[in-house]
């Protein structure tokens, strides 16, 4: 019994050891889990990129209300068919008023005068340039000239251009629309007649005679005689072409002269070869009358040329052609320029915006549509575009005589309107038989100085 108990312990002994020893072994570390690849992402549906919406153009005048006073001339057409594209492009709504030449320059000076701002912008006639600098009723345009000048283009615009409102070296309108005095002539009647263009004066007169038949309803030659600025206007347009001058070296106004005398009596021999009723003619008619197709001839501004192609206005579709107006024999040739600038009144409010209209319609991309719609031009790159040539194959005629302008034959003095205003009545008096031609311009130029006073 000793024994087995003996046993037992030496038994029970031996295991608590053993539990003890495996107690204090070091521990050891448990297997890692197997490595697991990182899970991939959530595939993304491919999504459209969002779409960048144009840039609206700046238009930083939309809303300004301009109002633009102008003659209608052909060039209005032009002015009617491009406005609406200017709105569009720039928010500047433009209100266009037409008017005749005298209600033109009677509500212009009424506006300027009373300080009344009806209008912003204005078609100015090259001769009153000197007037409305002297006075300030447009503003000078240097300053917007010289800050634009990147974009203005300014050595394609034909140089006789700046007489449309240039002044003492300053600019108080920008050229809008350039007219060369040119001959018109019947190209069917002179071969007919076996003639050339005249070159001279003295051809012209020589021409006209011979080809007037008055048994045949048909006239030599078509002239602005009406009392006012048309018979003064084509008056002076001989003066010119015969190497005269309304003022002298100095610049002081020399009417009453034997030269300029001597022109007058030569301009009423003229209207020996006119239509009756010629001493009536006002531009409109004279235009009448040549289109009508009862003229051979006619002395005028280039800006009529096209419409004498136009079916609804014209009998002489496609027997017109034009030529260099004829000068005296012997002179070095000069040729009439005239035309109208666009100025901004002084007193608009809205003068950035007007000068914003100045800038576009002048621009050589607007231009060409300018032209295409009875615009006159102003910049050489228009007078040589190949399209336009084709389509006016009379621009080169145009360019020469631009080439060689003369814009102050009518005087651009601040006095013009003065001028102008004796000569209209006395040599119309001339024309009609009430006045000697020389009574006529010793009458107009003792006018003209008493006006000066």
């Amino acid at each position: 019994m000793r024994n087995k108990t003996t046993f037992f312990s030496l038994v029970l002994i031996i295991a608590l050891l053993a539990m003890m020893l495996a107690a204090c072994a070091p521990a050891q570390p448990a297997e890692p889990p197997a490595e697991q690849p990182p899970a991939e992402p959530p595939a993304q549906q491919p999504t459209e990129a969002p779409k960048e919406e144009p840039a609206a153009p700046e238009k930083p005048f939309a809303g300004t209300e301009l109002v633009l006073a102008s003659m209608t001339d052909q060039y209005v057409a032009a002015f009617r068919y491009l406005i609406p594209k200017f709105e569009e492009e720039t928010g500047i709504k433009i209100t266009l008023d037409e008017l005749g030449y005298v209600d033109l320059y009677q509500k212009l000076t009424a506006d300027f005068v009373g300080h009344t701002a009806n209008y912003d912008l204005m078609t100015v006639d090259i001769v009153w340039s000197g007037e409305y600098a002297q006075n300030k009723y447009t503003l000078p345009l240097d300053d917007f000239m010289e800050r634009d000048k990147d974009e203005l283009q300014l050595d394609d615009i034909m140089p006789v251009a700046w007489t449309l409102g240039e002044w003492e070296g300053q600019h108080w309108a920008y050229p809008l629309a350039g007219y060369a005095n040119v001959l018109n002539y019947r190209k069917d009647v002179f071969a007919d007649a076996g003639l050339e263009p005249p070159k001279t004066q003295e051809e012209l007169l020589e021409y006209a005679k011979m080809l007037t038949k008055p048994e045949e309803d048909f006239y030599g030659i078509a002239l602005l005689g009406a009392k006012g600025p048309a018979v003064a206007q084509d008056y002076m347009v001989f003066v010119q072409q015969h190497g005269s001058s309304i003022l002298d070296e100095q610049g002081n106004v020399a009417i009453n002269t034997p030269k300029n005398v001597e022109v007058l009596k030569f301009f009423g021999e003229l209207f020996k070869y006119a239509p009756p009723g010629a001493t009536d003619y006002w531009w409109d008619q004279r235009e009448t009358a040549f289109r009508s197709g009862n003229v051979a001839m006619m002395e005028g501004w280039s800006i009529a040329r096209a419409g004498y192609e136009n079916p609804d206005i014209s009998s002489v579709v496609g027997k017109v052609d034009i030529a260099l107006a004829p000068v005296a024999e012997g002179m070095e040739p000069k040729y009439g320029f005239g035309g109208w600038g666009i100025g901004i009144n002084a007193d608009s409010e809205n003068a950035e915006a007007a000068w914003e209209f100045i800038k576009w319609l002048t621009s050589p991309e607007v231009q060409k549509d300018w032209i295409l719609n009875d615009g006159a031009p102003i910049r050489r790159s228009t007078l040589e575009d190949p399209e336009l040539n084709e389509k006016f194959p009379w621009f080169p005629v145009l360019l020469e005589s631009f080439e060689k302008g003369d814009g102050d034959y009518r005087p651009r003095i601040p006095e013009y309107s003065i001028i102008q205003d004796a000569l209209g009545t006395t040599v119309n008096a001339y024309l009609v038989g009430e006045m000697t031609a020389e009574e006529a311009l010793e009458q107009a130029q003792a006018q003209v100085e008493a006006a000066l006073k």
